[in-house]
């Protein structure tokens, strides 16, 4: 879960874990006692995400490194083209369409 959505989540518990403490009756002592702890656990992770969030924002961010690729030369593209040439040679001798692999239909 990311800090931000936890925080807030903590947020709500402590307050309805207060809220639930505000409207307790004063004889169910011992019951008042577990919420407050539980109040004090909430606060303690609170503080300790608040900390992480902290060490984390100091990082700068990273850069996107740059591709270590280069453009196709006039070479390649020409290698491209005479092979692309071929199999559209083979393709019609064979009476097949060279991009879909179907008969060719005849026509007249």
């Amino acid at each position: 879960m990311k800090a931000k959505k936890a925080l807030k989540r903590l947020t709500k518990v402590e307050t309805i874990l207060s809220n639930v403490i505000d409207e307790l009756p004063v004889s169910a002592r011992g019951l008042r006692e577990l919420l407050d702890s539980a109040r004090a656990s909430v606060v303690r992770a609170k503080s300790t995400v608040n900390a992480r969030v902290a060490r984390a924002a100091k990082k700068p961010p990273a850069r996107a490194q740059e591709s270590a690729r280069g453009r196709i030369s006039a070479e390649g593209k020409k290698r491209i083209s005479v092979a692309a040439k071929k199999r559209w040679a083979q393709a019609k001798r064979k009476g097949m369409n060279a991009v879909t692999g179907r008969p060719l239909s005849k026509t007249a």
